[in-house]
């Protein structure tokens, strides 16, 4: 099957979404506050975590702040996205074990097994670049994964239910971005700001799914506590807890 994920393998798509779209998504600290909530809620003792699809490991880096003595595993099938963790994490003097691995197969488990099972697993705007099937399939993988009581928590890129509503999240979006380019002195007015972002070489990697249906999958799997924790216009922070 052809993947347009792959584009994320790419050096200069990692860098251009790290070093500008990254620091422009709305609500992020919040989001990391809402994930960091429920985890400490869930797993008050957390001995050590899973981070798929880490990116420059935003996810776990707040997770090792939180609990420092934490043994945590971040997962990215792109090396430039790897590297990037690599140096976060070497400049902020925490630890992790970092592995290129590719979720988008079943046998991405066996790579992290000896480690399992796992107090908490998370990804950040990863999972939805998966086909649907696909990505009920991984939500079982990491229900396998996890500890009983353990927390899955998943910061998502997710449908719109409409095309306004889509309209009004990418408005939000390229606000944000304008407001990032401010703060970085990036002067660039805001129609090449919107031209760019409806024009970024990763959006046809999007295979974007239904908040409430990915719910709806996860409890199917046997997820308790299963909710969206977070929402506005496509962006979510759910998941559920493992019985």
């Amino acid at each position: 099957m052809l993947r347009n994920d792959t584009v994320w393998q790419s050096t200069t798509v990692a860098q251009e979404f790290l070093e500008g779209m990254r620091g422009a998504i709305p609500l992020a600290n919040e989001q990391l506050d809402v994930m960091l909530r429920v985890i400490r809620a869930a797993q008050p003792e957390l001995k050590n975590f899973l981070d798929i699809g880490c990116g420059d490991g935003v996810l776990g880096r707040a997770i090792l702040a939180t609990y420092p003595n934490a043994q945590g595993v971040l997962l990215d099938f792109s090396e430039p996205m790897i590297e990037a963790a690599r140096s976060k994490l070497a400049g902020s003097g925490q630890q992790a074990k970092l592995l290129v691995q590719d979720y988008g197969s079943a046998d991405w488990v066996k790579a992290v097994q000896a480690d399992a099972p796992f107090d908490a697993i998370v990804s950040g705007f990863s999972i939805h670049h998966q086909p649907d099937t696909r990505k009920k399939e991984l939500y079982n993988e990491i229900y396998h994964l996890l500890n009983p009581g353990g927390v899955f928590i998943n910061i998502e890129h997710v449908a719109p239910a409409s095309v306004w509503v889509e309209s009004l999240g990418d408005e939000l979006f390229i606000d944000s971005t304008m407001v990032f380019n401010q703060r970085r002195g990036v002067e660039k007015s805001r129609e090449i700001v919107a031209h760019e972002f409806h024009n970024r070489d990763h959006k046809d990697a999007n295979i974007l799914a239904p908040m409430e249906i990915q719910c709806e999958w996860l409890r199917e799997i046997g997820f308790t506590h299963v909710d969206c924790y977070l929402k506005i216009f496509e962006l979510a922070v759910f998941g559920g807890i493992r019985k």
